[in-house]
């Protein structure tokens, strides 16, 4: 039987971050799709009727939580106790250990890729990926919410962000953009879930698992 040690992967913050970046997304992502087509109108006088309200008041909302999670996701990355991580969005750098990956991937190689950073090679180009796209979709979002608002907070936003949706084409084209961002984020989604459970099931190492424990289980080489 292989022995196997417990090692701390993940901080309690990161977790906590990813949990509910990955709540804030499985709601925005049903909801922007309800304001960008309503596929069903609530029952009764039109005058009751406020489905569409309802519908942007949650989205709003959990677009400004996903916004405080995306700034937390950034301050972790620089300044975490824990293990500041930013180092390893660059473990593509490491080009050999890029290509062992690739082989490993593809079956074409049974040598495992080192495990010198917190991701891989691949996952450092996902995950900087990840962070520029959530970096865009709250920024996009943003620039929707706070449109045709002068006093406020959101007031203040908009004076911000309007010259970028300007200089972007107008409210319209960001509202695509927006739009477009969705769907790399659920095709991100689909992706990562799988090779989440694909190295669970290849390694044994407790991947999934791990984001709720903080641990993984690595393999000692005797």
């Amino acid at each position: 039987m292989d022995k196997r040690v417990a090692i701390k992967e993940w901080s309690l913050s990161m977790r906590a971050n990813h949990w509910l970046m990955a709540l804030s997304i499985f709601i925005l992502i049903p909801t922007g799709f309800y304001i960008y087509s309503p596929f069903t109108i609530s029952a009764g006088e039109t005058s009751s009727k406020f489905l569409m309200g309802y519908m942007r008041y949650i989205h709003i909302l959990f677009g400004t939580i996903l916004t405080f999670v995306f700034i937390w996701r950034i301050y972790i990355m620089f300044f975490s106790r824990f293990h500041a991580d930013f180092k390893d969005f660059f473990a593509w750098t490491n080009f050999r250990n890029f290509w062992t990956q690739i082989k490993f991937y593809a079956l074409i190689s049974e040598e495992k890729p080192q495990h010198t950073h917190l991701y891989g090679p691949l996952q450092s180009i996902a995950y900087g990926g990840l962070i520029i796209l959530w970096l865009l979709i709250v920024v996009t979002g943003l620039i929707l919410m706070g449109a045709n608002h002068d006093a406020g907070v959101i007031g203040g936003v908009n004076w911000l962000l309007q010259p970028i949706g300007n200089l972007l084409g107008g409210l319209g084209i960001v509202r695509y953009i927006h739009h477009i961002l969705t769907w790399l984020f659920i095709i991100f989604i689909a992706v990562h879930l799988y090779m989440a459970f694909w190295y669970d099931v290849v390694f044994k190492e407790g991947t999934v698992s791990s984001m709720i424990s903080g641990r993984i289980f690595r393999k000692i080489e005797e």
